[in-house]
Formats: structure tokens, C-alpha cells, sequence
């Protein structure tokens, strides 16, 4: 024998509540704020040199660290890093840049 299921009943102030709280948060334009940091998903990355995994390695980016970068060559990121001072090249692959969602 089968039991009844009780599912809740949403009122239409609750359905109608969602959009305006999405568009109070809208209201203003997110595309004028500055670009959001990149971040290292990997275990650890290394900063080098020149643009390839051959050159001297110059420091390491733990997971988590994030930075920003100053120009790109193929999959390559030119890059500083703010807390030691060190400028060099980590591969693109193991590092990811925050994004955020405009509602405009």
C-alpha cells in the first residue's frame, strides 16, 4: 500500500519574492569593476624564467595563491608575484582566473 506524500505549497508573495530580491542585487552593473584575480588548482606551480618548462625555475605558487597576470604567450602567464616580488612564467594549465556573474 502506497502512502500519501505531502509536498509544501509555496503562496504567490514567496514565487513572486524571488525576481525583485534578483534584480535589487543587479542593480548595479558589475562589467565597470576590475578583473578578479587568478589562482593556482593545482598542488603547486612553478614560476620560471622564459616561457617553457626547460628554463630556471624562480620560485614556487601553492594552491589557493592567487595573483594577477601582466601578458600571456600561447598557454603561458607572465606574471608577479606581490608577496615575494618575483616576476617569471607559470603554465596556464594549472591555474584558473575567478570569474563573477553580471546580471546586467
Amino acid at each position: 500500500m502506497l502512502g500519501a506524500l505531502a509536498l509544501p505549497v509555496l503562496s504567490a508573495t514567496t514565487a513572486s519574492a524571488a525576481p525583485v530580491a534578483a534584480s535589487a542585487l543587479a542593480s548595479s552593473s558589475c562589467s565597470s569593476l576590475p578583473p578578479l584575480p587568478y589562482e593556482v588548482h593545482t598542488k603547486a606551480v612553478t614560476i620560471r624564467s622564459k616561457a617553457t618548462t626547460k628554463s630556471t625555475a624562480l620560485g614556487v605558487l601553492y594552491r589557493g595563491h592567487k595573483f594577477t597576470v601582466h601578458k600571456k604567450s600561447g598557454n603561458w602567464l607572465y606574471i608577479m608575484d606581490k608577496t615575494t616580488g618575483i616576476k617569471g612564467w607559470v603554465s596556464g594549465t594549472y591555474v584558473y582566473r575567478d570569474v563573477r556573474m553580471c546580471l546586467d
